[in-house]
């Protein structure tokens, strides 16, 4: 677990670096992004209950990718993408919102991604423990498995590869993430996510 020390220091970059680019980066793209998910018919910003820190609820903020509400499993969230939601999913801009989480003291730049009820919530003995730090727009999991979707296609049955192999990586790699946190690898993960 983080020391209050080590959790200070990531919540103060967390509103540094949010303050920093929201006004110039963020917003007008944020604005432009909006604007045409309504002309293609995406309809604007996504709400969806994830679990956060001490597996507490709280809703994420996306941009809408997909058309229609009903997206039961990763083929048919496929079959309702639009083009530019396809463009947008595959860039990650559709997470730019959750700087509004980060703000709010939801979530933090780099951890564990929020996942939806049923996974993170479920974890159990030492496993849990990551529970106690606040989830990420990015981090190590997210960049091991930035083509998660793709790979899943790939399989004859996703939800079983989802649950029986990348999702004990994820855990095994937050784990590792908590362990070995510092500032330093914080911003290179976040670099890497930029940039990468």
């Amino acid at each position: 677990m983080l020391t209050r020390k080590q959790q200070h220091s990531k919540r103060f970059f967390d509103i540094t670096a949010t303050l920093l680019v929201l006004p110039f980066v963020i917003i007008p793209v944020l604005l432009l992004l909006l604007i045409a998910t309504l002309v293609t018919k995406a309809n604007g910003l996504y709400v969806q209950t994830r679990i956060g820190q001490f597996g507490k609820p709280f809703q994420l903020y996306k941009i809408r990718t997909l058309k229609g509400i009903e997206h039961t499993d990763i083929v048919a969230i496929k079959n309702s993408e639009t083009p530019f939601g396809s463009w947008l999913r595959r860039s990650k801009l559709d997470e730019l919102p959750q700087l509004w989480n980060v703000l709010n003291g939801e979530m933090s730049w780099v951890g564990p991604r929020p996942d939806v009820p049923g996974y993170a919530d479920a974890l159990q003995g030492e496993d849990r423990k990551i529970l106690s730090l606040k989830p990420g727009i990015t981090g190590p999991a997210t960049l091991k498995y930035k083509d998660e979707e793709a790979l899943l296609l790939k399989q004859s049955n996703p939800l079983h590869y989802n649950d029986t192999v990348i999702w004990p990586d994820k855990v095994r790699l937050n784990k590792g993430y908590m362990k070995d946190w510092s500032l330093k690898k914080d911003i290179r993960y976040v670099l890497q996510s930029v940039f990468g």
